[in-house]
């Protein structure tokens, strides 16, 4: 039977929880010691020499939140198989193709995507991510020693791979980098607070966090309507300057549904709960102005969950 998207979602989560210390969230899984060490000395890491660097095997599906270098090698033909890379939120990741030892020919190929891909879905969006869709994979059979190593748009990224035939390989190496001025981010907990600036830059920026949540959006300013006071405006849109909340169960913000847009600056909380398996604060800039926001949010208890459900709220997040 094919995984729901709130199975996948709960694959990759408790990889990361296990990793971030939050497995008091989750149990049973797979995660090993290797795993564990390497996550609580990957700030030791980042300074070690090449010789000391943390290796171990890639899996067929796998998710990664250390630097290190990781290696497959196929036993039999692999012909689906993808890595997750995570970083913090002031993070970009960059991978380097090291020895790679594939028959493109006969259809094997390794592929980095700029950004994560689910089900068709695509984060960031193309409406939000820098890059064109066809620049954000780079394909080693097509660039091989051209270009060996990608460097990401933000805190995620991507490998897909087809092997066919046993004993072919290759290595990846993944370094974490400084972003002194992060767009989009996949959070890494469930709880947790941050502030999204954009600085006189055209563009969009989504916050997304793959859990129900309650969140508290504690202040957000956009230049040009500071003596106003708080309220949400129909025609935010039309302002080329404003900020949504979007809920639903997919990780591309296009096919979310608004929960609310706001558009007129404010100092003091704003408090929502929402049930979905993945909600965003999304701002969208004109670059006119520097934006602003700031916002704290904590996982949603089951009780709280069961209040939502029988609200009918839940309702919204399952038939978008």
């Amino acid at each position: 039977m094919e995984r729901t998207f709130r199975q996948q979602l709960f694959f990759l989560v408790l990889c990361l929880s296990v990793l971030k210390g939050d497995s008091r969230y989750l149990e049973n899984n797979e995660i090993s010691k290797d795993d564990l060490y390497s996550f609580f000395n990957s700030e030791l890491k980042r300074e070690t020499p090449e010789e000391l660097m943390y290796r171990r095997p890639l899996r067929c599906l796998d998710m990664i939140a250390v630097e290190g270098q990781f290696t497959f090698t196929a036993e039999h033909p692999q012909l689906s198989c993808a890595a997750f890379f995570m970083a913090e939120p002031n993070e970009v990741i960059t991978v380097d193709y090291d020895g790679v030892d594939i028959d493109c020919r006969a259809g094997d190929f390794v592929t980095v995507f700029d950004g994560w891909v689910m089900k068709g879905e695509k984060f960031p969006s193309s409406q939000d991510h820098p890059l064109p869709l066809y620049e954000r994979y780079v394909h080693y059979c097509d660039s091989g020693s051209l270009r060996r190593s990608v460097r990401s748009s933000q805190n995620v990224a991507m490998v897909f791979f087809r092997i066919h035939s046993a004993g072919s390989s290759f290595t990846l190496t993944v370094r974490k980098h400084i972003n002194p001025f992060p767009c989009n981010v996949m959070s890494q907990s469930p709880e947790g607070s941050y502030t999204m600036v954009i600085p006189q830059q055209r563009r969009n920026c989504s916050f997304s966090i793959i859990y129900p949540v309650a969140i508290d959006i504690a202040e957000f300013s956009l230049g040009h309507y500071n003596n106003f006071p708080k309220r949400s405006m129909p025609g935010c849109v039309e302002t080329g300057d404003f900020v949504q909340l979007l809920g639903g169960n997919g990780i591309d913000t296009s096919k979310l549904l608004p929960i609310t847009d706001l558009c007129i600056s404010f100092t003091g909380p704003t408090h929502m709960k929402i049930g979905c398996d993945n909600t965003v604060v999304r701002m969208v800039s004109s670059g006119k102005f520097v934006s602003r926001v700031s916002f704290t949010y904590r996982l949603l208890d089951g009780q709280e969950l069961q209040t939502l459900k029988l609200n009918n709220v839940e309702d919204f997040c399952f038939n978008n």
